[in-house]
């Protein structure tokens, strides 16, 4: 079944059964569905000719949710924003997607307060650009990352399959806000299986109370999250499995999956599925997937990302697009029906990074990687390097290095700048015990630790701790925040 068709099923098979919940509010699967067919009336009577993206403008209402399937019903692609986003950002991504129209959660309730019968069905084709999900340029200007319905089919498919969810005895964590891709995940994965979707607020990250009340409170049985926000809960002595007793499995992407995490992780949930993940926005939110089992844990540091999902190829090439040696490091490429089209309104970055292979969507992520023993493993960005008094340093191998040291749970490498310029590397970690924090005796053993793996130049010249790495709005590593902290007097 078409998964839209999946989605509007469950508003006639369980209307009264909860999709979406939210600091309190309940959006009911025929809420959500007959809200969608409103709003999507709407829609056809203002723009009858027009199927230019529509903005969708707000944090993790459920009203967002409603607007995006009032979109998919009227084949409108549909453009997540944070509200959190600059003015003069979403100016330039409206411009970029020549929007026909942005929606915020008030509009929703303005033009679609109440359900109505669906619109009749359109065609629906697997190349009809389904959403755009903008990215940071390295120049500054966002990027809008095209994703086909058809993209999105596959990437459901993939996941439906090896997690086996149980369809209506699902809850389902949302950390991500809409406008990061790896929210993707959890809103679909959800809805399609007729699962509820429990979306943590601003406010439950800003209060860890509040966050560990809502875990106590719900019956979460999929995790999905960012590793960094998975080690900031780890800081809570009492979070695991008697906090979340009908957890069933926790999937990870975005980030490095640190080994330390994934070993506290298995340790908290013992009966609780562990999986990294791996791929960029342009392959569709995920592309490679690994379960960690503490085998994996003990032959491997750091984790593998895993296989590829079927029909897709990963291939790890060089600079001319050749396949390398098992074991050797070059460009993580991806091939697949998951993979964007491309971005929208920018021909010259599309060129640049995408390609067709055997008829089918190409792209180089930029990022390094390598193959050991039939798994893939990722090494960090490509233009993650600096350079410092005259030698070229990827920062991302020092972080390596630091999150495999004893005591560290994970770990961050920022630059201190004097006049413009790069002059220091600092070392921050986040230890697995809190009774090192501050400790900085530890800290200095980590610099002669790092020294018998790293040559001089590499080893950072200071070392400081945190009891948690700062986040992005996305749930990432906030490395400004970190750089930021760093300058301020302890």
């Amino acid at each position: 079944m078409d998964f839209l068709d999946a989605i509007l099923a469950w508003g006639a098979r369980s209307p009264d059964r909860v999709a979406h919940t939210s600091a309190g509010s309940h959006l009911t699967y025929g809420a959500l569905i007959g809200r969608a067919a409103t709003l999507a009336r709407w829609i056809d009577a203002a723009f009858p000719d027009d199927r230019r993206p529509i903005g969708v403008l707000g944090h993790r209402e459920p009203q967002l949710l409603v607007a995006m399937l009032a979109c998919a019903l009227t084949n409108h692609p549909y453009v997540p924003i944070d509200d959190s986003t600059p003015a003069e950002r979403v100016s330039r991504i409206a411009e970029r997607a020549a929007l026909a129209h942005t929606f915020s959660a008030s509009d929703v309730d303005r033009l679609a307060p109440i359900g109505s019968p669906l619109p009749p069905r359109r065609e629906r084709r697997s190349d009809d650009l389904y959403y755009l999900m903008f990215t940071s340029g390295s120049t500054g200007e966002p990027k809008g990352v095209q994703i086909t319905r058809g993209c999105l089919a596959t990437f459901l498919d993939w996941m439906n399959r090896e997690q086996a969810l149980k369809g209506e005895a699902e809850t389902v964590l949302n950390q991500a806000n809409f406008s990061f891709d790896l929210s993707v995940m959890d809103v679909y994965l959800s809805l399609v299986n007729g699962g509820t979707l429990v979306s943590a607020t601003r406010e439950h990250v800003a209060n860890p109370r509040a966050l560990f009340e809502l875990f106590r409170t719900t019956p979460l049985t999929t995790w999905v999250s960012t590793p960094t926000f998975a080690a900031m809960c780890l800081a809570e002595r009492t979070f695991g499995e008697t906090m979340l007793p009908a957890l069933r499995r926790m999937l990870f992407c975005g980030e490095v999956l640190p080994h330390a995490v994934a070993s506290a992780l298995l340790e908290r949930f013992p009966a609780t599925e562990i999986w990294n993940t791996y791929g960029p926005t342009e392959a569709t939110v995920a592309t490679t997937s690994v379960r960690v089992t503490r085998a994996l844990l003990a032959a491997h540091d750091p984790l593998p990302v895993g296989v590829a999902m079927p029909g897709t190829r990963v291939e790890v090439v060089d600079d001319a697009g050749r396949a390398v040696a098992d074991g050797e490091r070059g460009e993580v490429m991806i091939c697949g029906p998951n993979v964007s089209p491309g971005y929208v309104g920018r021909d010259d970055l599309t060129r640049a990074a995408f390609s067709a292979v055997d008829g089918q969507h190409a792209y180089r992520t930029g990022d390094w990687g390598r193959y050991r023993d039939g798994l893939l493993f990722c090494e960090g960005r490509m233009d993650s390097q600096i350079k410092l008094h005259g030698y070229r340093i990827e920062l991302g191998e020092i972080e390596m290095q630091l999150r495999r040291c004893d005591g560290v749970r994970d770990a961050a490498v920022v630059v201190q700048s004097r006049d413009g310029s790069a002059y220091a590397l600092v070392g921050v970690v986040v230890w697995a015990s809190s009774d090192s924090v501050d400790d900085r005796q530890q800290a200095e053993e980590l610099r002669v630790e790092l020294a018998r793996h790293l040559p001089g130049y590499m080893v950072p010249r200071h070392v400081r701790s945190v009891a948690q790495l700062p986040m992005t709005p996305n749930g990432k590593v906030d490395r400004r925040a970190l750089a930021d902290s760093l300058t301020r007097p302890r």
